[in-house]
């Protein structure tokens, strides 16, 4: 409320509006709220990166046992196409409905399939990783470089039997 002084018979409202604005001024009215949007997009920024971490963490463990049971297959002399069954029944239940991750996105890169006993066969796997929240736009847009599109990786290697 705004209180209007009386100066005589006339009434000075700029004077009444100063002494309400000093009075506003000079309480803590609003600063929670100034406080809560400074730190609002931190702890925001905290909880994408909790988010896609924990995402990112267990691609990187499907795909890890996914490249371990394909070079598993392998070694006791299954061909490329029985390795990818076992590949993709390690990830998914049953293939193709319920996978962990998006096999799509997915590239598989075979060596030394069927080869001489005691060789090794190997597989890699390359997983092209998206994020779920705005995480990968706020890092490309603060220059991120491959951060922005991550790629998960894993490697696998065994004697063949």
């Amino acid at each position: 409320m705004i209180r209007l002084l009386r100066n005589g018979a006339n009434m000075n409202p700029i004077r009444g509006v100063r002494v309400g604005l000093r009075r506003i001024r000079a309480t803590e009215t609003g600063q929670s709220l100034v406080e809560f949007a400074m730190v609002l997009p931190l702890f925001l920024l905290l909880l994408f990166a909790l988010v896609d971490f924990g995402r990112a963490f267990y691609s990187w463990m499907v795909i890890t046992n996914a490249a371990r049971e394909g070079a598993r297959a392998g070694a006791v002399q299954k061909d490329w196409p029985a390795m990818q069954t076992a590949i993709y029944d390690s990830m998914c239940n049953p293939y193709p409905g319920n996978c962990a991750v998006d096999t799509t996105k997915m590239t598989l890169t075979p060596t030394g399939v069927n080869g001489a006993r005691g060789s090794q066969v190997t597989v890699q796997i390359a997983y092209a990783f998206t994020y779920a929240t705005p995480l990968g736009d706020i890092v490309a847009l603060l220059g991120g470089g491959s951060l922005s599109t991550p790629t998960i990786s894993a490697y696998s290697a065994m004697r063949l039997e």
